[in-house]
This record gives C-alpha cells, sequence and structure tokens, in this order.
C-alpha cells in the first residue's frame, strides 16, 4: 500500500509519516518546492505519475493571531486551493480513501461545551481567524460532497490544542503551549525571577500530543466504511479529536515551570486579552469507536521540552 501524506514536514504530518513507516507503509512526500499543493496542473501532474491508494491531507497554510489578522487573503485562498486540488485530484485518480485534518476553530465562538461534532454552522465564528475557518470547513464540505456524489470515502478529523516534537517555538508566530515552553526556558537560562503570562490565567485550553492525534488519525483512516443510504451524509465524515479534559492557562504555566525548573514567580497581566474563556472539544464519538489517548499532559511537555533542547541550535522557528 502506498500513502501520499501532504504535508509531512509539518509537526502532525510528520508524526502520521513515522507511524505509517513503523507499519512498513511506503509513504509518498514531497516538499512544497518539489509540488505546490496550490498548483492545480501540478497536482493533477503529481497524481498522475504517482500511483497511490491513499491520502492523508495533512498540509495547510497555518499561523497565529497575528498572522491570521495579517494576511486573511492569503490564509483563505491558499487553504481553499490545496484541499480543492488535492481532493479533486484524489478522486479523479480513483483513489476511494482519504484523511482530512481540520481544526477546532471550525466551530462557532459561543456554543455549548464541549464542541460536538453537531455544533458546525450553528453560528459566528471567531473574527480573528474567519477566513482559515471557512477554508477549513469547506475541507470537511468538500469531502462530504464527493462522497455524497461520487460514493468515496473521504473522512475528516479535527484536532483540538496540538503539542509535541517538531513544533514551531517561533517568538510572534507560536501557539501557547510552545511559547510559554520558549519563555520558562529562557527565564530560567537567564536567571529571571518572573515570567508575565498574558491575559487572567483563567481561561481553559485541552491539549493532546502529536503521537496521540496520529494515532487517532490512522485509526479513522483504517476504519470500515460506514454504510448508510444513499443521498446522506456518511456517518465518518466529520470526527472530533481531543483529549477529553482542560486545565486554565495558569495551571499549563505551572506545569511548564516545574518541566522546564523555573524556581520565580508567574504573574499575569490581566490587562492583555484571555480570548475565548473555555475550548473544549467533544470526543465522545471517537472513543465510542474504541479510541483513547495515551499521553498525559505532565509527560507530554516533558518530551516536547526534551525535543526542544535537542534541536533548539537547529530549529530555524526558534531564532
Amino acid at each position: 500500500m502506498r500513502i501520499f501524506v501532504a504535508g509531512h514536514r509539518g509537526m502532525v504530518g510528520g508524526a502520521i509519516t513515522r507511524k505509517l513507516r513503523e507499519r512498513g507503509i511506503d509513504v509518498v512526500c514531497r516538499t512544497h518546492a518539489e509540488l505546490d499543493l496550490a498548483d492545480q496542473t501540478a497536482v493533477r501532474a503529481f497524481f498522475a505519475t504517482e500511483k497511490v491508494d491513499g491520502v492523508v491531507l495533512a498540509a495547510a497554510k497555518v499561523g497565529g493571531i497575528y498572522a491570521n489578522n495579517t494576511y486573511p487573503a492569503d490564509f483563505i485562498y491558499s487553504n481553499l486551493m490545496i484541499e480543492a486540488n488535492v481532493i479533486h485530484q484524489a478522486y479523479a485518480s480513483g483513489i476511494q480513501r482519504l484523511l482530512f485534518l481540520g481544526s477546532s476553530c471550525i466551530y462557532p465562538r459561543d456554543v455549548p461545551q464541549p464542541l460536538s461534532e453537531d455544533a458546525l454552522l450553528t453560528g459566528r465564528l471567531e473574527p480573528t481567524n474567519e477566513p482559515y475557518a471557512i477554508a477549513k470547513i469547506a475541507g470537511i464540505k468538500l469531502c462530504e460532497s464527493y462522497n455524497r456524489q461520487y460514493g468515496t470515502d473521504f473522512r475528516s478529523v479535527m484536532p483540538t490544542n496540538l503539542y509535541g516534537p517538531g513544533d514551531n517555538f517561533h517568538p510572534e508566530n507560536s501557539h501557547v503551549m510552545p511559547a510559554l515552553i520558549r519563555r520558562f526556558h529562557e527565564a530560567t537560562q537567564n536567571g529571571l525571577n518572573e515570567v508575565v503570562v498574558w491575559g487572567s490565567g483563567k481561561p481553559m485550553r485541552e491539549f493532546l500530543h502529536v503521537d496521540d492525534m496520529a494515532d487517532a488519525s490512522l485509526f479513522v483512516f483504517d476504519l470500515d466504511k460506514p454504510t448508510y443510504e444513499a443521498n446522506t451524509l456518511p456517518m465518518l465524515s466529520h470526527v472530533n479529536v481531543g483529549f477529553g479534559e482542560d486545565v486554565t492557562i495558569a495551571q499549563l504555566a505551572a506545569t511548564i515551570a516545574e518541566v522546564t525548573g523555573f524556581k520565580g514567580t508567574i504573574s499575569f497581566d490581566a490587562s492583555k486579552p484571555d480570548g475565548t474563556m473555555r475550548k473544549l472539544m467533544d470526543s465522545g464519538r471517537l472513543n465510542a469507536m474504541g479510541w483513547r489517548p495515551l499521553i498525559d499532559l505532565h509527560s507530554g511537555i516533558e518530551e516536547t521540552y526534551r525535543w526542544f533542547l535537542k534541536n533548539i541550535e537547529q530549529d530555524r522557528s526558534y531564532s
């Protein structure tokens, strides 16, 4: 079996690639320089040349709040083109099995917690990343629509906040977990007595280790094709993947301080925005199928910090 992993250099795509190769799967990968997924002609030629049996679509243009606010056109255009090209050419090439990786930002900002799959398209999105979220929703609907019209088995998984080896530790473009790891590491190295964390520390967030996400992705990818009546939505088109528990930002900061050896004071700048106060995924659907995460938060942060220390000199996202 040959599987094309689009986005193999990313944190999630890299973890999925490692898991597939551990199984002895022939994984086909291309860098952006080798294959621009936003180029329809190039993607068509790739699928015509490389005969693959399945696709994992983990490639995407991603970034934090600043990047999403500054380059909204880039985010919606690039992600729509990548999804449309890969999903359509997979169908055109006769590929039946495809897995699309989305994001929890697809859900409306003001909906009951935990976030269930049924919450999709029931309210307004978070304005700061709306273009990216709309592109990801389009990816889900592309998979659903090809399944309904052509009988393919294209599936989507929606992860919660991810972290782990291969994360982005850039000072401006990283997410909360890697950003705090870097800040507490630097405070420890420089002998600082205080680390100030943005916000009140009260918002709650859920975190899933990237290896658990890779396992969940392949678990969904491997499931038998569901049976359903013609012209109805397939049961596996959209599945949440979360850890099942959340922590406050204050608890997260305290855990990272312990792992990095920071002994000083942790303060919170309440003048900075907290954002959504809680964002917890309802992973009951996936859990009922038989999947559970294995890596607890403390152990996962320890492993991530070890990777950070090992790769700090070579990692361009750190400098």
